[in-house]
């Protein structure tokens, strides 16, 4: 997870998951591995991150004949229409490659990031990123496709 200043929720220190906006890269895939690089220094090929939304997707009925929406979570649907789709990466690591990323400062100087990484097990992911909507439902989405053998 990362911690980093938020001045619109009020926060110089809020956790959640490596995020950004899409821009010329083309790709959400493309922007998803962009950002794990940049805010945590690990870098993922995109072929190996998994795309959880549209794996999600596919286990919900048939939306055919239903207004086509973006296959993605729309943190405020009432409000914007902003979509995110979300990525898993599982990547196996040395325990001290893991342990040099507690408290790492990472992110872009040039566009103002100050990010320090924060590990956090799987099981308290919840309640560390309970403010931040993204984090919930990338849990959420991790919890019922790995609870149905999908991941």
């Amino acid at each position: 997870m990362a911690s980093q200043p938020r001045i619109p929720a009020g926060s110089l220190a809020f956790t959640e998951i490596p995020a950004g906006m899409l821009d010329d890269s083309g790709s959400f895939v493309g922007a998803a591995a962009k950002e794990i690089q940049e805010e945590t220094g690990l870098t993922i090929p995109q072929d190996e991150l998994i795309d959880m939304t549209s794996l999600a997707l596919q286990s919900v009925a048939s939306t055919k004949g239903v207004e086509a929406l973006q296959k993605a979570v729309y943190p405020s649907a009432g409000g914007s229409d902003e979509f995110i789709p979300l990525f898993l990466c599982q990547k196996r690591m040395p325990r001290k490659d893991i342990e040099s990323l507690q408290g790492r400062l990472t992110g872009l100087r040039e566009d103002g990031e100050k990010i320090t990484l924060k590990l956090v097990p799987l099981k308290e992911l919840w309640k560390e990123g309970l403010r931040d909507g993204k984090t919930l439902a990338s849990w959420a989405l991790y919890k019922g496709l790995k609870e149905e053998g999908k991941i």
